[in-house]
């Protein structure tokens, strides 16, 4: 089965990245840590988020950096699956960044949205202005 991407923004991107990307592309299904299962996985260890995330089909979008590249390499070591991972790197967009996020995501959508995202990461880039 084909995993398109459904991101599930991570507690430190704020729920109008969520909103305004979903408005600008009104096919995407895209949510929150906060709002996903009722925020049952707000502050929760990593791994516990991503397998969950991976077993509801959904791609996490993340500024961690320092965490989830090396649970990630331990995974594909074990060959354990997840449903894909989206960083963003604060140096590259903040965080309070809301539009340049958005913009940022639904370029990435629109680029590589209907790719299989299972065991797939990427970095988030920042747009430059034509």
């Amino acid at each position: 089965m084909r995993l398109r991407v459904r991101p599930l923004l991570d507690e430190h991107l704020s729920p109008t990245v969520a909103a305004q990307l979903g408005r600008r592309q009104p096919t995407l299904l895209v949510t929150t840590v906060a709002h996903w299962e009722r925020g049952a996985y707000l502050g929760a260890p990593a791994a516990v988020l991503l397998r969950a995330a991976a077993a509801a089909g959904l791609t996490l979008v993340t500024y961690d950096l320092r965490t989830i590249p090396l649970l990630l390499k331990s995974w594909a070591e074990a060959g354990a699956a997840h449903g894909g991972v989206i960083f963003i790197d604060a140096r590259t967009l903040k965080p309070d960044d809301v539009g340049g996020l958005v913009r940022a995501l639904a370029q990435l959508v629109a680029k590589l949205g209907d790719l299989e995202w299972q065991d797939r990461a990427v970095y988030l880039t920042r747009l430059t202005r034509a």
